[in-house]
């Protein structure tokens, strides 16, 4: 009998827990179709960790950016998932983490988009992402909150650079699936969040040759290409590899009623 009750608490513990997980929600949250005529977008954290917002964004940009997800992991859904544009400002009750905030955004999601889906595997080819045999080359930032983790980036011709401040692994491995050709997978088992810049050379555009004119200049090929720019600057390495790729496919969605 002790047996069978001490497993009924776990049992009921775990519940509790997975309900507090899943029932995180903003405090308030305004979320209203977009100008027409806006100019730019965007979407992230507010200094803080109190503050979602989003300005100019479809629904399938939001879905990606609360799951995580590369445009070609969101299937299915009506074709103004990516035409609408919106703008959002929510408010969480107090400062929350990065993860918190995520799970309030798949809420919002869902009640305000009647958003549903269902998850579906594929083996595709993947970059894994993995300490290099010299190790790591990052800077841990020994911050306590992990609420603003963010990288910018900024460009010049082809060549990009990754502005990062306290990005853990596994966000560094979803922003290089941005500009990848294939899904970036972190398996570098490097825990806590990194301050650091990469700075390397996009690929050519495929009709393109060596220096040919980019805006009237020449295009600078001079940097690295990105494998080599991450080996060189964070000792970290992409080896080419195929592993399941998790892929979000829409079943319902809805235009919101109103804020």
């Amino acid at each position: 009998m002790r047996r069978i009750a001490t497993v009924a608490l776990v049992t009921i513990g775990l519940a509790s827990w997975l309900s507090a997980q899943t029932s995180l929600k903003f405090e308030v949250a305004s979320l209203k179709p977009s100008q027409p005529g806006g100019i730019g977008g965007g979407i992230r954290p507010a200094p803080g960790g109190q503050q979602y917002v989003a300005s100019n964004m479809p629904l399938k940009s939001l879905i990606m950016t609360a799951y995580r997800l590369h445009a070609d992991q969101v299937l299915g859904g009506p074709a103004w998932m990516e035409t609408d544009l919106y703008d959002m400002n929510a408010k969480a009750e107090k400062p929350s983490t990065l993860e918190e905030l995520h799970l309030m955004l798949q809420d919002l999601l869902a009640d305000r988009f009647q958003l549903k889906f269902h998850h579906e595997a594929k083996e595709l080819p993947i970059y894994a992402l993995m300490v290099d045999k010299g190790g790591p080359k990052l800077k841990a930032n020994e911050g306590q909150s992990a609420a603003d983790p963010w990288i910018d980036n900024t460009f010049e011709q082809l060549k990009m650079t990754m502005h990062a401040k306290f990005a853990p692994m596994d966000f560094f491995a979803w922003r290089l699936s941005m500009v990848m050709d294939r899904h970036v997978i972190d398996q570098t088992k490097l825990a806590g969040g990194y301050d650091f810049d990469l700075t390397f050379t996009r690929e050519l555009p495929a009709d393109a040759a060596p220096g040919a004119l980019f805006n009237g200049a020449p295009i600078d090929t001079s940097t690295p290409t990105i494998f080599e720019s991450i080996r060189q600057q964070l000792g970290l390495k992409l080896e080419r590899q195929k592993g399941p790729v998790d892929m979000l496919v829409i079943d319902h969605a809805e235009k919101p009623a109103g804020n």
